[in-house]
């Protein structure tokens, strides 16, 4: 379950005898489950919304880490099987207290092909509903992740400037089965890019607050690919921020720590035997139709989502006169976002605010 308010590593799966215990994820929310010896599993913590990021076991005993009801980490624990939890730490509630939260609230919808999607929304702290607001679509990475009910400091930050903060799980996430996760091939940015128009369209519909011109778009390393493929191939957007992105399956392959497997995962294509596969589901390929003025977050030691896509990118847009920006930052990874130095991640959501500030308050 995403967030970029996490700390610390701990344990993610314990064997107990004949018995593996492990973080999944069911929907969208994260649980304890056991699986026995002979291949049958449950979900042994207390069916509660949030996520849990680590955890240890002992004689029928949890303790684990936990995010709960849009909150920050705290320490929880419970009995195996346990229904009920009990909350052992209260490290942020002083933060929580002193900070304006806006509220998750669900919009779920079910998309053209039949297939249900779990949405929220986020208003605006100081919410009218007699004035007109902008707005951010946020894409999650993986794709193999999801979105939850839990705290998200860059969308909160983006509700205190007056914007409301919108996202979705689309097809191709965890949580839902192999069959919603499956977008391999030539499903790879049609079916979850449909599910998120989709999606747009209807908090649109639901929030007629929100101004229709000024919608933003943002995402990191596959929401980045998502950001590139987006203004490519349509123009609804009035800024986009990607970050840590995809352009080019090609180089893709050849220059990342994931590329040459991922690319057989993703796309089910290589340079040799279906290079024109890996061009038709590449964004670089639709750059010249792009007119959303777009920013790039880029990090130089990112070897997952390496630095060439972004300026292949960024130099196509130039090159067919598409506003557009780079900002790179030197010796960060590819989760700048979530572990980047703390004057590098202050100056990232800087850059991405000072961009959607330009050009969605116009």
């Amino acid at each position: 379950v995403g967030s970029d308010a996490t700390r610390g590593g701990g344990r993610g799966s314990k064997i107990v005898g004949d018995s593996w215990y492990f973080l999944s994820t069911r929907g969208f929310n994260s649980y304890i489950v056991k699986m026995n010896s002979d291949g049958s599993e449950q979900i042994v913590s207390p069916k509660i919304n949030g996520a849990i990021n680590c955890f240890d076991y002992h004689n029928g005993q949890f303790i684990y880490v936990a995010m709960r009801n849009n909150g920050l980490q705290e320490l929880y624990t419970c009995k195996e099987g346990a229904d009920c939890e009990e909350k052992l730490t209260s490290f942020n509630d002083e933060y929580l207290n002193s900070h304006a939260i806006s509220p998750l609230k669900p919009l779920n919808f079910v998309d053209s092909d039949g297939v249900e999607i779990d949405g929220w929304v986020i208003e605006p702290v100081d919410y009218d509903p007699n004035k007109t607001y902008p707005a951010i679509l946020d894409v999650h990475g993986g794709p193999k992740t999801v979105y939850g009910e839990v705290f998200f400091h860059e969308m909160q930050l983006w509700a205190s400037e007056g914007y409301f903060v919108f996202f979705c799980n689309p097809r191709g996430g965890d949580g839902k089965g192999n069959e919603f996760a499956d977008i391999r091939g030539p499903k790879y940015g049609v079916l979850d890019y449909n599910d998120l128009m989709e999606f747009t369209d209807k908090v649109l519909e639901a929030y007629p607050q929100i101004d229709p011109k000024r919608v933003g778009m943002t995402g990191g390393s596959y929401g980045g690919f998502m950001a590139n493929w987006i203004i490519g191939h349509t123009d609804r957007f009035a800024a986009v921020a990607s970050q840590r992105s995809i352009s080019n399956f090609i180089s893709k392959c050849l220059t990342t720590d994931i590329g040459y497997y991922h690319n057989l995962s993703a796309v089910q294509s290589d340079p040799w035997n279906s290079p024109e596969e890996m061009w038709n589901r590449s964004p670089l390929k639709y750059a010249d139709k792009c007119v959303t003025p777009t920013l790039f977050i880029q990090s130089d030691e990112d070897y997952r989502c390496w630095m060439c896509d972004a300026l292949q990118m960024f130099t196509a847009l130039r090159m067919h006169g598409c506003p557009t920006r780079v900002c790179l930052f030197h010796g960060e990874s590819h989760g700048l976002s979530r572990i980047g130095k703390p004057k590098h991640r202050i100056r990232r959501l800087k850059e991405i605010t000072d961009w959607f500030n330009t050009y969605l308050k116009k």
